[in-house]
């Protein structure tokens, strides 16, 4: 049995960049060929896009992970590295995009709209364009970037012309099933509707979608019922249309009373999308109001008597029977011209191409600030030092050389001076602590060695990789504990 779905969670995470390649050129005769590793691909993207045919949430409700795929590795003959394949993943129209704390990132409306949910990351250079006048022949490359990893809240806000509101059992099934093909679930119970029903109508010339969206109650707009899952359904239609069970024993019930009570609810539902580009506030919608049930005599006398007043307030009213069919005629073509009367003020938008426009983004900042966690250590933030960190192979001295060089380029160095950092420090950047030795010569011309080494590095009693990753366990805490403890 097919499920209706109109929000879910879905983690998504971009490809991994492939990383480069170190290789010297190979060929009998040709001696100094030079370094010739190709750069890594870039990871593949994950994109949501609008799909006509996709009409719920429900594939990413059983399956709310989505990954696409990585980035290959650069090859030697200056052979670049494939660019993973992009995930698309087809959402319905109408589908709202959010993160985890709520900020709107993306309305999706209309067929083909596209939304990049993360980028993958991009690949590393290979050693053949890391090679420069210092470098001639790179021993190193470096590593791929990781695709960008969130977690995305999905919501879909059904897109429909007309939106029928109503109490439970006031017959808005009933109404879409004789206006429309649509075969919704009726029963002589409250809350048989429990997932928004569309159904498509033809009136002359004109076809517009009709939406019964679950009954509400008073206090739905506050999270009573049903109404605050399906309050957002409509949020795009152009009419909302009263329909009104004349025929109700409740007692305390009459149509007045319940069309004031529905016009408060929708007065106090705030859309999630506070600057949503569709219609406004509910409560500036035109209105219809359908009194039904007609066929029973005491509910026809009874929709006689309230017309009047409700007239009076400026909205057409019918007096139908979705039963015998009276009455339907009417409102279909006065439905129809106030479709019509909103198509002809809001014209549907020409689609355009998707204009580009870079936002020149500041990497070049970086800060200093002390560890809070070791005394006389520092941390180093900044998007080009952590991404720099993430390159590096710290099991190649050429490459730590190189990440040092960059370093002090950027001004780390004089900062971490200026900040009173004394020889051995621990400076944090990103996820790897090292120990600081100024006394290294960052930022001059290197001495010509062996590849993957760097004679500055040599210079100096450094310690090793197992040394430093011992170390840091200690000033953390983690030494000493037992593995299912860490």
């Amino acid at each position: 049995m097919s499920r209706f779905i109109d929000r879910v969670v879905l983690h998504v995470s971009a490809g991994k960049g492939g990383n480069g390649c170190s290789s010297v050129h190979r060929e009998k005769f040709k001696p100094l060929g030079g370094p010739d590793g190709g750069n890594g691909g870039r990871g593949g993207n994950v994109i949501l896009e609008v799909d006509e045919n996709v009409h719920t949430l429900l594939d990413f409700h059983f399956h709310g992970n989505a990954k696409a795929s990585n980035g290959t590795q650069g090859m030697g003959s200056n052979r670049d590295g494939s660019t993973g394949d992009d995930l698309i993943l087809r959402v319905p129209d109408g589908t709202m995009v959010l993160d985890k704390d709520g900020r709107i990132l993306a309305d999706l409306v209309g067929p083909g709209t596209k939304f990049e949910a993360a980028l993958g990351g991009r690949g590393g250079l290979g050693n053949a364009a890391l090679s420069s006048r210092a470098r001639k022949a790179p021993g190193f490359a470096l590593l791929g970037e990781d695709g960008v990893e969130r977690e995305l809240v999905l919501e879909l806000k059904s897109v429909a012309d007309v939106g029928l509101v109503g109490f439970p059992s006031a017959g808005k099934s009933s109404l879409v099933s004789v206006l429309s093909a649509a075969k919704p679930k009726i029963a002589d119970y409250p809350f048989t509707t429990l997932v928004p029903n569309l159904g498509v109508v033809s009136s002359g010339d004109t076809t517009f979608t009709v939406a019964d969206v679950p009954g509400l109650i008073p206090g739905a707009s506050e999270g009573r019922g049903l109404g605050l899952d399906f309050l957002r359904h409509l949020e795009r239609c152009a009419v909302l249309a009263h329909v009104v069970d004349c025929a109700t024993l409740d007692p305390g019930r009459d149509p007045i009373s319940d069309i004031d009570a529905l016009e408060a609810e929708l007065a106090a539902y705030k859309p999630a999308l506070s600057a949503d580009s569709t219609l406004g506030d509910l409560a500036d919608r035109p209105r219809v109001v359908v009194l039904n049930k007609a066929d029973v005599p005491e509910a026809a006398e009874l929709a006689e008597m309230v017309t009047a007043d409700i007239e009076a307030r400026g909205w057409p009213v019918f007096t139908i029977s979705a039963v015998s069919r009276t009455g339907l005629r009417q409102l279909t073509f006065a439905l129809a011209k106030m479709v019509e009367d909103y198509r002809a003020a809001h014209p549907k938008a020409v689609a355009r191409r998707p204009i580009i426009r870079p936002i020149a983004v500041d990497e070049t900042g970086f800060t200093v600030i002390a560890d809070p966690e070791t005394p006389g250590g520092f941390i180093v933030k900044g998007t080009r030092p952590e991404r720099w960190v993430k390159q590096t192979q710290f099991d190649n001295d050429e490459a730590v050389g190189y990440l040092a060089d960059r370093l002090a380029r950027l001004g780390v160095e004089d900062a971490l001076v200026k900040k009173g950092a004394e020889p051995g420090a621990s400076v944090t950047i990103g996820t790897v602590t090292f120990d600081w030795e100024p006394q290294t010569p960052a930022g001059v011309d290197m001495v010509r060695t062996g590849r993957g080494t760097d004679a500055r590095i040599d210079q100096v009693e450094r310690i090793g990789a197992t040394e430093r990753k011992h170390a840091h366990r200690i000033r953390r805490g983690l030494e000493g504990l037992e593995p299912e403890d860490q």
